[in-house]
Parts: structure tokens; sequence; C-alpha cells
């Protein structure tokens, strides 16, 4: 954490390290960039191979706890981003610009997603755990998956 990838690297333009493999660079905090991209991507890859994706994105926060993110960034390179760089303004902004709602429209949006949320939570709650016998339930593994030392006894009933 905290070591620029030009230190870390020779080459810091990821989607060109491949050497058979072409890559492209997507500016990943523009959802509407990245829905036509992977699209792109997708009938790419079916007609000609793999393809290599390097997705450019900002978190706001640390990696953990014990990381508060503040160390190796200010905070005015944060608000910053927050201000260009911000997904959710800048659908926003497409979205007014193109005239596809009007910010009555997407007021009421996010006050019924809010209110959604909020209903959502509280039956989260509200609801009991699963039972033990359901960890292992449509996680995608194949039969007979192994973590090497761990069993479900020993993860979930006897922690120790």
């Amino acid at each position: 954490m905290g070591t620029s990838q030009k230190r870390a690297s020779h080459n810091d333009k990821f989607h060109t390290r491949g050497d058979l493999i072409p890559g492209i660079h997507i500016e990943a905090q523009n959802v509407l960039m990245v829905k036509e991209a992977i699209k792109w991507a997708g009938a790419y890859v079916k007609k000609n191979g793999p393809l290599f994706l390097e997705l450019d994105t900002y978190r706001y926060h640390g990696h953990s706890m014990s990381d508060p993110g503040v160390t190796y960034r200010t905070k005015e390179e944060v608000a910053h981003v927050r201000e260009t760089r911000d997904p959710i303004e800048i659908c926003r902004n497409m979205i007014l610009e193109r005239k596809w709602a009007s910010s009555e429209d997407l007021a009421a949006i996010e006050k019924d997603v809010r209110r959604r949320i909020d209903e959502e939570v509280e039956q989260i709650r509200k609801d009991p755990f699963p039972p033990v016998s359901e960890l292992y339930t449509h996680i995608g593994t194949t039969k007979g998956h192994y973590t090497r030392g761990v069993t479900i006894e020993q993860s979930i009933l006897n922690p120790e």
C-alpha cells in the first residue's frame, strides 16, 4: 500500500504489457463508458481471442481500517477527484445534458431508492441468520472443493 505504480513497475501502462494479447485502457469512473467498452470487448474476444482490460478507478477511502488513506494522498487530491471524476456525478451530468431525464426525475428516483434501501435494511435486520448448512451453497464451486486445513466444522462450529 502506498507504493506508486511508477516506482513498482517498469511499465505502468498495464494494458500494453502483453506481448501477444492486445489491451485497452478504460476510464472506469464513467459507468456508461464501461458499459460500452465491455460490450465492445465481448464482441472482440468472441471473434479475435483474449483481450487485456485495464480499468482506471479511484478509491475515496483507504484499503482497510488500518489504512485511512491519508498518508499517500492529500485531502485536496481526494476532493478534486470527487469534483471531477465522481461516477455518480458523471452519470448524472450525462443524463441531464442529454435530457434523458430532468433533475426532478432524478431526485424522485433517488428518493425512491433511499426509501427502498431503508425498507430492505430494516427487513435484513429482522431476518434470522441462515443455518450453517447453507454456508457453502450457491457459491459456484465444484463438488469436492477443498480449502487446505479448513473444514466447515473447524471454521464455524469450533473457530478455535
